[in-house]
């Protein structure tokens, strides 16, 4: 993984001297509130419902076990015991005092850490598949380029106050596993019918109140071209996007208005007129960034391990945690475990201080000292021998960890909703929780199979309701919480928005809601198929007659 450097590090640790003195004057009053704002957003400080909020970048999802460690300790000397994870692969301490917050930049930066650019009206922290450089799927590991665009981005001089906040995400497999098409910027990995890698590139992605999914403005673009073709697309967004109107300021809105063809023109044209080899990165620090992505030191096993499957055999729970939470490694005898930190009638993404240590020292033991945050808010071991598992297992079983739901009904996402965030309307903690405790069964998971449910507690949709396979969106109607359901979403290679199927319900009605869409798809579907398949095959017809009794009762 990436280890920051002389420059690095006086870079982080400016900033941080810097933001130091910017809360002293607010807290002497030099700074109104409305002068603080901006500064504070560009060092990751939300003013949320109750407290403050700090929001720490992890660059494409990677963490150190140091660094983990790092994040418990200011967790329980700063906050309340524990941090949220979020879909941007960032933590989230809740309750910071403002006073402390640069004390606790410093303890980040002491472990290459920061909160540089996580907010603000810039580009933000930069995302990545979590199993990158472990899949066995993989055309090219995407984290060498996520940390090329992150050194270029950070403060750009250019790009530091863009029309709206810009997302990046890149993803190195045919499988996205990164949601590119929801992202301001996705950039895919592929080959050209000559074997040579490159980039697709998606721009105009992203959900909120007008979601679309990105269109292609490129489907090759040589590796080298990479930083001048950022470039250009920025540039003409940082030109043509609006600034008059925030809720029409995204790169999607400037693509749909000029058409997709015009903006393709004028990025081309943009791109074109660039000194390319002032812009792009020299080889040789393309070269130094990828070096420290080399993998680990495996051991030389079989790709089976007996003693894997005589646990596997003996233990059913096991198998279950096994079947839902591995993924399969490049390396033979190895696995990647994601760790589910969505534990029923749990907050989705939450862990305590306690859980980070123990997750810490599980990847000291068995990962190499590594893990990932995925943007589904779990964990990620990436590399893990077979013949650990079992003890990998009970071991996170003793620290709460061992949910075995990864992908199916309860590995739910949801934003912090009303109960944290200032611009909610309504909850999503308390109905992922009801739902997950509705379907906690492990065998009526198993038998629904792969369904992502996604939560968002307003327009603004940080839990990616807009591409959940069922999507849940809270919204305040008549001074009471609303809840509107859509079917049909999809973040994956073949992404799609979710459409509504029905007027909104009440809180207390949503379970009874997605009992009966899962219903629905049990009684209807063929051998083999998937609730997103059935959805596509069916139509939505048998869903909304089945949601309409609950959506009647609300009328009546």
């Amino acid at each position: 993984m990436y280890r920051y450097d002389e420059f690095d590090e006086a870079f982080v640790r400016d900033r941080v001297a810097q933001f130091r003195t910017q809360v002293a004057r607010r807290l002497d009053g030099s700074l109104t509130d409305d002068e603080f704002k901006p500064l504070r957003l560009k060092n990751g400080v939300y003013l949320q419902l109750h407290a403050y909020m700090l929001r720490i970048a992890i660059p494409y999802g990677v963490l150190s076990s140091r660094q983990l460690r790092q994040l418990a300790l200011i967790g329980e000397r700063y906050d309340r015991g524990y941090g949220h994870f979020t879909t941007r692969q960032n933590l989230q301490f809740n309750w910071p005092k403002l006073r402390d917050i640069p004390e606790i930049l410093d303890l980040l930066a002491d472990v290459g850490m920061h909160a540089i650019q996580t907010s603000g009206n810039c580009i933000r922290n930069v995302t990545a598949d979590q199993f990158a450089g472990v899949a066995a799927d993989e055309i090219e590991d995407p984290r060498p380029v996520a940390e090329l665009i992150r050194q270029w981005s950070s403060l750009h001089p250019e790009f530091d106050y863009l029309p709206r906040k810009f997302k990046i995400a890149v993803n190195g497999a045919p499988q996205d596993r990164a949601v590119i098409a929801a992202h301001d910027i996705g950039l895919q990995i592929v080959r050209n019918g000559q074997g040579e890698v490159g980039y697709k590139i998606m721009v105009g992605g992203g959900l909120g109140r007008t979601p679309m999914i990105g269109k292609v403005v490129r489907a090759f673009l040589p590796k080298a071209d990479l930083l001048a073709y950022l470039e250009a697309i920025l540039r003409v967004y940082n030109l043509e996007g609006r600034r008059d109107n925030k809720y029409k300021a995204r790169v999607k809105i400037l693509v749909h208005e000029l058409g997709e063809d015009e903006f393709r023109r004028r990025v081309e044209a943009e791109f074109a007129s660039l000194d390319g080899p002032s812009v792009n990165a020299d080889p040789e620090e393309v070269a130094r960034i990828a070096a420290y992505f080399a993998p680990p030191v495996y051991e030389s096993l079989p790709a089976d391990s007996r003693a894997f499957a005589a646990a596997r055999s003996a233990n059913p729970a096991f198998a279950d945690w096994a079947d839902a939470n591995l993924f399969p490694h490049r390396q033979p005898g190895y696995a990647a475990v994601t760790v589910s930190l969505k534990s029923i009638g749990a907050a989705p993404g939450d862990a305590t201080c306690a859980q980070m240590r123990a997750v810490a020292d599980l990847a000291d033991r068995y990962s190499f000292g590594e893990a990932r945050v995925t943007h589904a808010q779990n964990l990620v071991l990436p590399h893990v021998k077979k013949d650990d598992l079992f003890a990998l297992w009970r071991a996170l079983g003793a620290a709460g960890l061992a949910e075995a739901n990864v992908g199916l009904i309860t590995d739910i996402i949801a934003c912090p909703g009303l109960d944290y965030c200032a611009l909610a309307t309504a909850r999503s903690i308390p109905i992922a929780q009801a739902l997950a405790r509705l379907f906690a069964d492990q065998r009526l998971q198993r038998e629904i199979g792969p369904l992502n449910v996604k939560i968002s507690g307003c327009i603004n949709a940080c839990g990616h309701h807009h591409v959940g396979h069922i999507g849940i969106l809270g919204l305040e109607k008549r001074g009471a919480e609303s809840y509107q359901i859509t079917l049909g979403g999809d973040a994956s290679e073949n992404a799609a928005i979710g459409e509504i199927i029905g007027p909104g319900i009440g809180a207390n009605q949503v379970p009874a809601a997605i009992e009966r869409l899962v219903a629905v798809y049990l009684a209807r579907r063929l051998k083999g198929e998937t609730f997103i398949e059935a959805v596509r095959r069916l139509g939505l017809a048998p869903f909304k007659a089945a949601f309409a009794t609950e959506a009647g009762d609300v009328a009546a």
